[in-house]
């Protein structure tokens, strides 16, 4: 069995996580086969900058078809590249993982005139933005020329399935892996630090780009009404990451921000994430519009609450209503307020919901995923012959 894999970027840890996992899968299992991961380009521009993610170097196959920002890298560059890496590598399975990229669509269609099994990795979902039916009838046609389908989650399957994919070929349901070793070490060696610190209040926090989509005017406005209004032990909340609205919602804060109640720590790698996170209580993600919000992930696997917007991918699978934590309407304010009011007012649920997400993100290990990928392969390599 030979399996290719092509890849946008090599900057990417969570992906580079989950092909070091199937390398190790592959060697263990079926120490007969060999693995490759084509990535196009380096990075995109937008992350050329995040210089400390070289710190965390995965172990696994791969090439790096151009080394530039894959923003530079033209149709007419990547498509013979990547006739060429399919055809030096000569793989049984291949795996493409971008279908809105025409260069890799003409390799799936080439691939599967070789008589090359076929899978296409999806993390389009529902939650998207909407679409037009032109585009709905081209993309289903692209998705209905692969094998089989690896998702992120039950969001992105239903999306495959409205367009005409058969339930039995998704293979691999709880594709949004983090990497779970490294997070929840962090998460633990910075909670015992702070155990032995000083007493803090609690603390909601939110982490991720400070942007327009993701709804954070409605947060701090539904966090300043709960906070006026109730008689409760006091909460703060606190901003983890950067982008074009800080300022907005630095104003936005007002007094606030003065009296330190609402917190912007700025910007920061994604293995110093866990040291934030252990210093606060309750993940809040209250997003328009998100494909996923794998920083879901990560909270829960530091055993914490999450409130998350219903228009968040990972919605579904991760958030149990009460269980380990509450979703809302992110048009709706006082879903927000009233799910923030239910934490502040009884602190003593926080460890028992943590528990929860412990055992709900569970699936999303990406040593597990990795296996069920690697299953796949095989099944697809044995009905080619």
């Amino acid at each position: 069995m030979r399996v290719l894999v092509i890849h946008n970027q090599l900057w990417a840890h969570y992906k580079s996580k989950l092909f070091f996992e199937i390398h190790n899968c592959l060697k263990k299992d079926n120490p007969e086969s060999t693995f490759m991961v084509v990535h196009i380009a380096l990075h995109e521009a937008s992350r050329s900058v995040m210089k400390d993610d070289e710190n965390f170097q995965y172990d696994y196959p791969y090439q790096v078809l151009f080394n530039r920002s894959l923003d530079t890298v033209s149709f007419k560059e990547r498509l013979p590249a990547l006739l060429k890496a399919f055809d030096d590598f000569k793989p049984t399975v291949l795996n493409v993982t971008g279908y809105f990229d025409y260069a890799q669509v003409l390799l799936m269609i080439y691939a599967r005139r070789k008589g090359v099994k076929v899978v296409l990795s999806s993390e389009s979902s529902t939650m998207d933005h909407n679409r037009s039916a032109l585009k709905e009838k081209i993309k289903s046609w692209i998705v209905n020329r692969a094998d089989a389908f690896f998702c992120f989650g039950k969001s992105s399957a239903n999306y495959l399935l409205s367009l005409g994919v058969r339930e039995s070929q998704i293979a691999v349901r709880h594709a949004a892996v983090i990497d779970e070793d490294i997070i929840r070490k962090n998460y633990l060696e910075a909670k015992s630090r702070i155990s032995s610190g000083l007493s803090r209040n609690r603390k909601f926090i939110y982490v991720g780009r400070l942007a327009e989509e993701k709804n954070l005017e409605l947060l701090i406005e539904a966090y300043k009404s709960v906070s006026e209004k109730i008689s409760a032990e006091p909460w703060d909340l606190l901003f983890v990451g950067d982008g074009p609205m800080r300022q907005t919602l630095e104003l936005l804060s007002g007094s606030y921000l003065s009296d330190n109640r609402i917190k912007f720590a700025g910007g920061f790698p994604w293995y110093k994430v866990p040291n934030w996170l252990a210093d606060s209580d309750v993940l809040v993600l209250p997003s328009k519009s998100e494909p996923w919000g794998l920083v879901v992930n990560e909270a829960m696997v530091c055993g914490m609450p999450v409130l998350v917007s219903e228009k968040c991918g990972c919605a579904e699978d991760l958030v149990m209503n009460q269980k380990n934590g509450f979703t809302f309407n992110p048009e709706r304010p006082k879903e927000l307020e009233a799910a923030l009011r239910s934490f502040i007012e009884n602190p003593e649920k926080i460890e028992l919901m943590g528990q929860e997400s412990l055992k709900l993100v569970q699936p999303f290990s990406s040593k597990k995923v990795a296996k069920e990928m690697v299953a796949c392969y095989k099944k697809l390599d044995e009905n080619s012959k």
